[in-house]
């Protein structure tokens, strides 16, 4: 049996990157602008990463009938209690303005030691509707990935996009995420780390 996946995201390189780490025989991931061309993405008034992308997995699975598939990310940074959190892509005041974002967070992070300016990328993946299809499925499934590391005193790197040139993971010491190759951030990233875990479900 062939089963179509939909992904809320109409970025057709996470659509990619997502059938590439889960590679299921007979499952086929798709954007959901395939499906419902003049799809618009729900409010995520959610206060959890989990919250926000049961929103888009629930919206896109609804209108299409089909299973969906949707994520939410973002930086969890201790010294701020956890910000900017859920608000990670309007945390500078624009929605996904990145120079913006940086430049409040190392503005946030001014006078934090270094001992203290531990942080971590979280994604969180869920996955409703797949009990339609296969028997053995339950109703929703959800996995969170994450990479620890630091947050730097300057932004370094030119690869990569958001926080990244800020971001220091602990498994590359020195260097930034967006100083790291495409396939070396994949191998670390937390999107493939929850990618990872979700394969291990399926």
């Amino acid at each position: 049996m062939s089963i179509t996946v939909v992904v809320a995201t109409n970025n057709v390189h996470k659509v990619e990157e997502i059938q590439q780490a889960l590679q299921i025989e007979g499952v086929r991931f798709v954007p959901v602008f395939e499906v419902v061309p003049d799809w618009e993405s729900p409010v995520e008034d959610a206060d959890t990463f989990e919250g926000n992308a049961f929103i888009k997995a629930d919206a896109v699975h609804e209108a299409t009938g089909l299973p969906a598939l949707a994520d939410d990310s973002g930086l969890v940074v201790d010294a701020l209690d956890g910000a900017p959190g859920v608000y990670s892509s309007s945390y500078g005041g624009v929605e996904g303005d990145d120079a913006r974002n940086n430049a409040k967070l190392l503005k946030d992070m001014i006078g934090v030691e270094d001992k203290d300016r531990t942080a971590r990328f979280m994604s969180t993946l869920v996955l409703v509707g797949l009990d339609g299809h296969r028997e053995d499925a339950p109703t929703h499934l959800v996995v969170t990935g994450s990479v620890e590391g630091r947050i730097g005193h300057a932004p370094k790197g030119n690869e990569g996009f958001g926080y990244d040139p800020l971001f220091l993971p602990d498994e590359t010491p020195g260097k930034t995420m967006a100083e790291l190759s495409i396939e070396e951030k994949n191998v670390i990233s937390h999107r493939g780390n929850a990618l990872k875990a979700l394969a291990g479900l399926l």
